[in-house]
Order: structure tokens, then C-alpha cells, then sequence
């Protein structure tokens, strides 16, 4: 899944992304409003985590402005003002969750998950479909009992796949959530990526069924 920080303090921008990028998220980095705004208009993300004490604009005003132009990103804001007053302004202006800092990033973990589930078919941190199972909260695939070791990119693939079960994904839809705006858009990564995650997946997987010059879809169901 992707994720857009818009946060001007480089170094907790920077610490916020390596921690992301560890559990399995896809992020891109903006150090000032005017960067995020242009960013969010460019590129698709699943969550935008928005700190509210931006140097170049309001932090409540550029949350509007991307609740109102980016419907399908959920907004996590990020604010060192801890008065009730603040925290509901916030929320009024579009936001779907707030952490007050400093917070833990177990915590900011968990609130991800959460904001995702609610755009899952399934509510809850398991995808299932034959015999496979992705576990989000322990970060691992199983075939069976057996477990199976994926790169990062194979896993995001895989994760993103079962969250639309049923959906046919193009490849650009891959890039846009498994890579960052760096990516080479004309490149077969996601094509030789999918080659190499089935392989893993044995048998079980022909769940992913290719659907020529259109992309990929999960075909089996529990």
C-alpha cells in the first residue's frame, strides 16, 4: 500500500519513511503544503499522513483542499496541539483519524491498519483466497502450514491483489501502490515480479489469473 507524508520536519519525515518502508509500505515524502498538494494530485495513495504545523500554508487548509480533491485517500494528521478544540477543527476539515506527538509508531502502525480496513472487503488484518493466507499484523504468507518467504515488492503485489479479490488490477494500478513516483512507468518489473511470485506460490498459485493486455485479478475464494 501507498503512503504520502507531508511533514516539514526532515528528520521525522525521514524516520517516519524508513519505518514504513520496513513493514511494507510503498512512500513518498513531501517537506512543505506546496509539495504534498502536488504530489497528491499526481499520484494515487491509499493513506495521506498530514502534519498539521506546515511553514508554507495551513495545515487544516490544505487537509480540505485534499479531502475535496482526493476522496479515496484516507487522512491521518499529525499535530503537536493537543487542545480538544484543535483536534476537532482537524477532524471537521476532513481528516479520518489524528495523533497528537510524540506518539509511538506502534501506534501510527496500528492506525494505518485500521484506516485501510475500512476500505477492505474483509475487516480485519487476514486475506485469504484458496490456500493462501496473508498475514498483516505478523507480515507473512502461508501456502497450507507452509510458510513462504517474499520480497518486499512480491508481498505488496500479493497484499494489494487480495485486497480487491475478485477485481481485474492493471499494472499501472501495481506500480502506482507497490513502487514510488520513481519508477519507470514503460518498465516489466511488474510483469517479471508476478512471474517470480506465483513460482514461490506453487500450485496455489494460479490464483492470479493474467488477463491479457489488461493485467491481474485473484480468481479463488474461500
Amino acid at each position: 500500500m501507498k503512503i504520502l507524508i507531508i511533514e516539514d520536519e526532515k528528520l521525522v519525515a525521514d524516520n517516519l519513511k524508513a519505518g514504513l518502508e520496513q513493514h511494507r509500505f510503498t512512500v513518498d515524502v513531501a517537506y512543505n503544503g506546496k509539495d504534498g498538494y502536488c504530489l497528491a494530485g499526481e499520484y494515487e495513495y491509499d493513506v495521506i499522513i498530514l502534519d498539521l504545523m506546515l511553514p508554507d500554508m495551513e495545515g487544516e487548509d490544505l487537509c480540505s483542499r485534499l479531502r475535496d480533491e482526493k476522496s479515496g485517500s484516507f487522512i491521518l494528521m499529525l499535530t503537536a496541539k493537543r487542545q480538544l478544540e484543535n483536534i476537532v477543527e482537524g477532524l471537521n476539515c476532513g481528516a479520518d483519524d489524528y495523533l497528537t506527538k510524540p506518539f509511538e509508531f506502534s501506534e501510527l502502525l496500528a492506525r494505518i491498519r485500521a484506516l485501510l480496513r475500512r476500505s477492505s472487503q474483509d475487516k480485519k488484518n487476514v486475506f485469504s483466497a484458496g490456500s493462501i493466507t496473508l498475514d498483516l499484523e505478523k507480515e507473512q504468507v502461508y501456502s497450507g502450514d507452509r510458510r513462504i518467504k517474499l520480497t518486499k515488492k512480491e508481498y505488496m503485489i500479493l497484499e494489494y491483489l487480495l485486497r480487491n479479490r475478485g477485481q481485474l488490477i492493471s499494472r499501472n494500478q501495481l506500480l502506482e501502490h507497490a513502487w514510488d513516483r520513481n519508477v519507470d512507468i514503460f518498465t516489466n518489473v511488474v510483469d517479471t515480479h508476478i512471474k517470480n511470485l506465483r513460482k514461490k506460490l506453487g500450485r496455489s498459485g494460479n490464483i492470479i489469473e493474467s488477463v491479457y493486455g489488461s493485467g491481474y485479478r485473484i480468481t479463488q475464494y474461500e
